[in-house]
């Protein structure tokens, strides 16, 4: 049952092909043929999964089906799918607790503190550490794109180049972040630990960083900037990021990270009255409920996973992969563009991470590359096409918050200012040529 390499049988990948057509065909007749809002993430990817599933059920007809609920099984119950899950409930009950207000303290203290020549470079860091602590990309980009559309509104500066830095700096976050469900998955699907993965992907993301702050620098001063927005904030709503980000850095388990997060989070906001009890206890509720389609997928992605490995289409996979792939940077770039191929289609990086995942491990292996460089390349790339993809989650709803203040912009005005992804693709490529085989 585990040997691959006795079998190979491109048709076992047909119900991803199904999957793909069903969720990206549907999706893009909606959002671009329909003209309806978020139209693409009205398709229920649950059910596309089902469905995808239901195909692969009627493939192979000499394996019994209960033999197919057993294989569907074993993907499900791994040890690493487990421990995904329970990270996943825990971050978002840890993103119910902090709230909004966290975030916003961060962009206005730096703003305030700042040149307004330097507000935009502002925007893009205070989404860096925002979508760090937070761990979402998406979350980011609701709270700071206002304060973006303000900024620019009061400085003069261009509302896309406003957002797009906003949106990149939600990427940075996303790409590093020890809660982000991207590192969960990446870190989990290759069996190694988030420090080394983050180790791993700093060394990639900083210099990508640097990269775009200075473009953002040289492009604001040739700018005649106004005054920037100014707000009341309170630093002390910080304390659970940082104690989160120091705890992920120092290596420490992260349920305990992400509980002492949630205990010192509750602890800070009753005793300021934010919030009473009973709306606190709602917040953590909806916090976990949010992260519950995520869970589904991860369980249904898994069981599809099962059938198709088991019906040789991962070995088929491979075999493209060996006649394109030549040595360990070859095995490196062939998993970048895996992760990327599957986030194109899905418009979802942790969805594309949690597909991609076992295949890239298989990779891995074969091809001497490291659990935590395999790692890094999934979340990395797949932060790359998904920061500039022009119907994925962060863009669409980076233009409907515009679109709420009574502002008009599309996707393409912003897309010439994501200059972060850019960075990061090159830094990502040229990591890749310069690394060493895994001994």
């Amino acid at each position: 049952m585990n040997d691959l390499k006795k079998k190979s049988n491109p048709w076992a990948l047909l119900p991803i092909g199904v999957f793909l057509v069903l969720y990206l065909g549907l999706g893009i007749t909606l959002e671009y043929g329909l003209k309806i809002e978020m139209g693409f993430y009205s398709i229920p990817i649950v059910v596309a999964f089902l469905v995808a599933i239901l195909v692969a059920c009627f493939q192979n007809p000499a394996l019994k089906f209960d033999n197919k609920l057993e294989v569907m099984a074993k993907g499900v119950g791994d040890k690493n799918i487990f421990t995904m899950i329970l990270i996943f409930l825990a971050a978002g009950i840890f993103v119910g607790v902090t709230g909004r207000d966290s975030a916003e303290a961060v962009a206005y203290f730096l703003l305030d503190v700042a040149p307004p020549k330097l507000a935009v470079a502002v925007l893009f860091v205070s989404a860096a550490f925002v979508s760090t602590a937070m761990g979402t990309s998406c979350g980011t980009i609701t709270l700071l794109v206002p304060i973006a559309v303000a900024v620019s509104e009061a400085s003069g500066f261009s509302l896309a180049f406003c957002v797009g830095s906003v949106m990149g700096g939600s990427m940075f976050g996303d790409n590093l972040s020890f809660i982000s469900d991207t590192t969960i998955a990446a870190c989990n699907t290759q069996g190694c630990a988030m420090k080394d993965k983050f180790r791993t992907n700093f060394r990639i993301a900083l210099p990508a960083a640097l990269l775009t702050i200075v473009l953002v620098l040289a492009l604001s001063l040739t700018t005649d900037a106004g005054s920037v927005v100014e707000k009341d904030y309170n630093m002390v709503l910080l304390i659970p990021y940082l104690i989160v980000l120091a705890g992920g850095l120092a290596g420490i388990n992260v349920f305990l990270v992400l509980l002492a997060g949630i205990v010192s989070g509750a602890v800070i906001v009753l005793a300021q009255g934010a919030v009473d009890p009973l709306t606190l206890m709602g917040n953590m509720g909806s916090g976990a409920s949010g992260m519950f389609e995520t869970i589904l997928v991860t369980v249904l992605v898994s069981a599809l996973c099962g059938l198709v490995r088991e019906f040789g289409g991962f070995e088929s996979l491979l075999n493209l992969i060996r006649k394109c792939a030549k040595g360990n940077k070859g095995g490196q770039l062939g998993v970048g563009l895996l992760v990327g191929a599957m986030d194109i289609a899905t418009a979802n990086n942790t969805v594309a991470i949690v597909m991609a995942g076992p295949i890239a491990k298989e990779i891995s292996t074969e091809y001497g590359i490291s659990p935590q460089k395999s790692a890094s390349l999934l979340d990395t790339f797949s932060c790359i096409f998904q920061g500039i993809l022009p119907y994925g989650a962060q863009m669409l709803l980076a233009i409907s918050a515009v679109a709420v203040l009574g502002h008009a912009i599309s996707a393409f005005d912003i897309i010439p200012f994501l200059f972060y992804p850019y960075m990061l693709a090159i830094t990502s490529v040229i990591s890749i040529l310069f690394s060493k085989k895994n001994k």
